[in-house]
């Protein structure tokens, strides 16, 4: 893991070398700068639907739509893009296994009501202040939850690679390539690289079948009612299911509030303005949390705040907003067109599972480094038994032969996957047990919440999507 050195305490001062109003370089470069963007983002928002069985074409819609709302409620200030949420995946596969048309709307119906998580912590950090909201998701609770949401997928992941092991291998190759030798822009895209590249590979070796690409128009709407969550209430509505997706899905929630406040510190690190404390996390996390339930209620992925973001403003130190809503402008248009999203459902197995291994390990990998950064103390008995019961629970409800827990509440039937559990479990943990001697201070909302100036952190660009 690379070693990262402190960033000073940020004042009002514009970053050097920085453009903070791209309408000083001219509408042409201005819309460069907003197209470039896009594709940076571009990789991993559409992977999520492809690994799932979504709609591409809602989900860039609704990314590009979650993005001008969450300007919106940030009042214009912070310049972040939402994309496809990678911690839901698995929620999505504990419902939805193989993408099933009819069960995909109760997996977001779930989603939706995560988001719900998120506009009641934008309310407690209004009231009570990020130090004393973060004290009960700790990284010995939220890291192993992060940590067995990849390994969970891993199967997924080896299953898809095993349709064909040398176009998997040429799509790890090339993100790995990419991503330690790359420069400039090849290093904040290697995922989009390595789609590219496998892809046409798969071509050449027969594993494409073009055809639904040539039956595809040029244009149509992005979104169809039989992909969204208001398609299942109705005669055949499964009250069972749909307690069970919220119960699945709504922990996931935890994870990625955690990676906002993260993706919020980075952004602020990046462009010198304390962007926690003006216009402040809890507009940042209602902004957030609202798009995802818009997103969900219509057959997307859930968004969230982007790491490769923060990449791409600390590349091309162009910090306007507008940019960015220039990215999520361009990103609606190209969702009103059905031939892209044939291309992207034509994507082969084998291209599937080569990126996603890389993913999923990467998402793991970055738990491991939230317990490690956070210097979680696991010479106390409390971490280790808080983290253990997370980690077994998890993985062994997920790989046990029922792969859940199934209970009968009257005649609702109501099925746990290991993550739910595991994640529940692991906060009410955290809570009983004394912890005399606190070995985590809130983190970097704590801090900002001490020095309203600045933000003093140790940030690190992340070149892969972990969100």
């Amino acid at each position: 893991m690379k070693e990262t050195k402190p960033v000073p305490t940020m004042g009002a001062k514009d970053a050097p070398d920085a453009v903070y109003d791209a309408r000083t370089q001219g509408t042409p470069k201005m819309a460069l700068f907003g197209l470039q963007h896009m594709f940076a983002m571009f990789g991993a928002t559409i992977l999520v639907p492809t690994l799932t069985g979504l709609s591409v074409s809602a989900t860039l819609l609704f990314a590009g739509l979650g993005t001008f709302l969450f300007h919106l409620l940030s009042k214009g200030k912070v310049p972040a893009f939402l994309g496809s949420s990678f911690a839901f995946i698995a929620g999505y596969a504990a419902i939805a296994p193989n993408g099933e048309a009819e069960l995909l709307p109760y997996a977001c119906l779930g989603v939706a009501c995560s988001g719900l998580l998120y506009l009641l912590l934008s309310l407690c950090f209004k009231v009570f202040g990020p130090k004393r909201v973060m004290r009960f998701f700790p990284p010995v609770v939220t890291g192993p939850i992060v940590i067995c949401i990849g390994l969970i997928l891993a199967s997924s992941a080896i299953a898809n690679c095993q349709t064909n092991w040398l176009v998997a291998i040429v799509a790890i190759a090339i993100i790995v390539v990419c991503n330690i030798w790359g420069r400039g822009m090849i290093r904040i895209i290697p995922i989009l690289l390595g789609v590219i590249g496998a892809y046409v590979v798969a071509a050449l070796v027969g594993e494409v079948d073009w055809q639904p690409v040539a039956d595809a128009a040029w244009v149509g709407l992005p979104v169809l009612w039989d992909n969204t969550v208001f398609s299942i209430f109705g005669a055949q509505f499964d009250a069972g299911l749909a307690i069970t997706a919220i119960i699945t899905i709504m922990p996931l929630a935890f994870a990625t509030i955690i990676e906002h406040i993260g993706d919020m510190s980075a952004i602020s690190s990046t462009c010198n303005r304390n962007y926690i404390a003006e216009p402040g996390l809890h507009r940042t996390l209602l902004g957030d949390g609202l798009a995802t339930m818009l997103a969900s209620l219509f057959g997307a992925p859930a968004n969230t705040t982007y790491g490769e973001n923060t990449g791409v403003l600390a590349l091309t130190r162009v910090f306007d907003p507008r940019v960015v809503r220039l990215a999520a402008l361009f990103a609606i248009v190209f969702s009103f067109c059905p031939k892209f999203a044939a291309v992207i459902s034509c994507m082969p197995a084998c291209v599937i599972g080569g990126v996603s291994l890389v993913l999923y390990g990467m998402i793991s990998a970055v738990g491991i480094r939230n317990l490690v950064e956070n210097h979680v103390d696991f010479m106390r008995s409390r971490n280790v038994l808080v983290a253990a019961i997370i980690l077994v629970l998890s993985l062994g409800i997920a790989y046990s032969a029922d792969g859940a827990i199934t209970f009968m509440v009257g005649a609702v039937t109501i099925s746990l996957s290991g993550l739910a559990v595991g994640s529940l479990v692991g906060i009410l943990l955290n809570m009983a047990l004394p912890n005399e001697e606190p070995y985590w201070d809130g983190g970097l909302a704590a801090q900002a919440e001490a020095d309203d100036i600045g933000l003093p952190l140790e940030a690190e660009v992340t070149n892969l999507p972990l969100d």
